[in-house]
């Protein structure tokens, strides 16, 4: 009985939610992100811009603490939206453990870019060697979505005073054939390229990266400011 008790709460708060989340919808951008984001089916987008359900995660973990933890419990989610807001409510988690429990809760259902790359936990800043090995568990999951967000975690806190040889060695030997991890490696090289160049440059002379990441990383790596000009002509000659 508790526990069927606890599962009605749990669908409860999600049905407030999501109708709260309902009213925030914007049509036309809808239709900007359906086009953003082709993985998801139309119906399965609210249209809601970043900045309002920032705000909203915000409140409810302010205001509404219970009913958020209640909402992060119901998986799987019907729209998006609250993939989106499943996320960033992780944000305020301040236990890097039950972080890590909560973010493995929800990454099996994570099918598109956007809701992966919106995550970003201030405590991860604080880790080292335990985040390292958690990001090489996730690399080495044969979902998706999972791959691609180790792959995020290593570009985003392991390119600068953390940075080791080996974790570009690691990312290059990535084999996917999916289009979203392909992307994600090239981005962690064109941003290695930018903070880690004299070891970075070394795995494309040696076209360790399959064509399509090597001239995206390429591209990318051209594209950006952070990439010294002096550097770009050669790069653009290491191009399959």
């Amino acid at each position: 009985m508790y526990r069927k008790d606890k599962e009605e709460e749990m669908k409860e708060s999600s049905k407030i939610i999501r109708e709260e989340l309902k009213q925030m919808q914007d049509i036309p951008y809808k239709e900007f992100t359906c086009k953003l984001i082709p993985t998801k089916k139309k119906e399965e987008i609210l249209g809601i811009r970043m900045p309002a359900l920032r705000a909203y995660a915000k409140k409810l973990l302010k205001e509404r603490k219970q009913e958020s933890e209640e909402f992060l419990r119901d998986l799987p989610h019907r729209y998006f939206e609250e993939y989106n807001l499943h996320i960033l409510l992780l944000e305020g988690e301040k236990d890097y453990e039950e972080l890590i429990l909560e973010l493995e809760e929800v990454l099996p259902y994570v099918d598109n870019w956007a809701t992966c790359d919106i995550s970003s936990p201030k405590i991860f800043k604080k880790q080292g060697e335990n985040l390292y090995e958690k990001a090489l568990e996730w690399i080495d999951s044969d979902k998706t979505y999972t791959v691609r967000y180790g792959i995020g975690v290593l570009m985003e806190h392991f390119l600068d005073e953390k940075f080791r040889e080996e974790m570009l060695d690691v990312v290059a030997e990535v084999k996917s054939k999916e289009y979203y991890v392909k992307m994600m490696q090239a981005w962690y090289f064109a941003t290695a390229l930018a903070k880690q160049y004299e070891k970075a440059i070394s795995i494309l002379e040696r076209k360790r990266l399959d064509e399509f990441v090597q001239n995206k990383s390429i591209q990318k790596a051209i594209e950006s400011r952070r990439v010294e000009e002096s550097r770009k002509a050669y790069l653009r000659s290491l191009k399959y």
